[in-house]
């Protein structure tokens, strides 16, 4: 089969710039709210599964496997767990043995006035920092039991929806109508902690009114003991109602739990690509309609129909690839690290290799299957009745 040169794709692409701008740009537009999508679904998933170590056990109360914030510990644990478990990590002395209190709390700023958000409130001690050694002070301090103070993380303005100037170290913020004093400042990349808020455990627990803990998280020497130990531990202590599992198991029960939400997201980019592909359609329709005589022309030529398909396939394919290129650096530029606040905190888009190659074989199915319908429906006239329309 004898193929119409490139070039006549390419020369026909400038018959007409408004048709090619309107192609290019909405096949762009099409591959950005892919790349949304998926950069959506890949940055929550990652936050999910790099905010746990695979040395680091979490224990929780029974029950709560899925919510650290419904669980319930016993305040006495840590000791318990120090005194009755080997192998614990620890460094000068120091075990890597975290007592917390996860509880989600309404947090109001200057600029907030009146209006409250819901944050995530988590009580630390200093061996916190031992066992998320992802997490680095980038300004400021830890705060001080007794005091009021609190240390936020990199992406918390985006998780209430505030100015990065309203929680500036040394301002003030009001968490359930009670002001703290923010003395610090901390990234953790890629990881949901950067949407918290640390306080100092005690401080957290005189807040709330409990007298208990939400879990204990400890870092284990892998070659000295394993998580079947804690469990060990676990059962041979029922009066504390515990569960033990490693953060990577628990952060992996979260990522289960926010499952339908990256379902809808994918559902939501399949419609608008769907979308986009119906107006290639009528855009392609009206293109090659005119272009009818045109066709029957070649065909008495001598170009079989199916080589003047590919023909007509490459000019369709190479505007949607032009705006897939265009829609995958507006990508990289805007969209990478974009911040997107959810149930737990926040977490940045990721735009990395997968996600740009589902944008790129969007722009391709775009220009496949918008162009593949109109052009077998233009070249179904005889080659007579081509060359007498108008």
């Amino acid at each position: 089969m004898r193929l119409l040169p490139f070039d006549y794709a390419v020369r026909n692409l400038g018959r007409s710039a408004a048709r090619l701008l309107l192609s290019v740009l909405g096949s762009a537009l099409v591959v950005v709210l892919v790349i949304a999508a998926a950069a959506f679904v890949r940055g929550m998933s990652g936050s999910l599964n790099i905010s746990g170590s695979a040395n680091n056990i979490i224990l929780l109360g029974a029950g709560s496997e899925e919510s650290v914030e419904r669980s319930e510990v016993e305040a006495s644990t840590p000791g318990l767990l120090e005194a009755s478990v080997s192998g614990v990590r620890a460094r000068a002395g120091v075990s890597y043995v975290s007592p917390q209190v996860h509880v989600m709390l309404p947090v109001q700023t200057s600029s907030q006035q009146t209006k409250e958000r819901q944050a995530l409130i988590r009580g630390v001690t200093p061996e916190a920092l031992l066992v998320h050694d992802m997490v680095r002070i980038t300004e400021g301090r830890l705060p001080r039991p007794g005091s009021d103070e609190i240390m936020l993380g990199r992406m918390v303005g985006t998780s209430l929806g505030v100015p990065e100037s309203d929680l500036a170290v040394g301002g003030t913020i009001v968490i359930d109508g009670r002001p703290w004093k923010v003395c610090g400042r901390f990234a953790a990349p890629g990881t949901v902690m950067e949407g918290e808020v640390w306080a100092p455990l005690l401080d957290v627990m005189a807040a709330t009114k409990r007298a208990t803990i939400s879990c204990v998280v400890l870092t284990i020497d892998p070659a000295l003991t394993d998580v079947g130990e804690i469990e060990v531990f676990t059962k041979m202590r029922p009066d504390l109602e515990l569960v033990a599992m490693t953060e990577l198991a628990y952060y992996g029960r979260l990522a289960g739990f926010f499952g339908p939400i990256k379902v809808v997201a994918w559902v939501t980019a399949a419609l608008i690509a769907l979308g986009g592909l119906f107006g290639g359609l009528n855009t392609m329709y009206a293109a090659f309609a005119s272009r009818v005589r045109e066709l029957g022309a070649l065909q008495s030529l001598g170009f079989r129909r199916a080589a003047i398909v590919v023909s007509l396939v490459q000019e369709s394919l190479l505007a949607t690839t032009v705006g897939g290129l265009l829609a995958c650096a507006v990508a990289v530029l805007f969209l990478d690290g974009l911040a997107v606040r959810f149930s737990m905190g926040a977490f940045g888009l990721v735009v990395d290799a997968p996600v740009v190659g589902v944008g790129l074989c969007a722009g391709l199915g775009l220009g496949l299957f918008g162009a593949l319908p109109p052009a077998v429906r233009c070249l179904r006239l005889s080659i007579p009745e081509a060359l007498k329309s108008f």
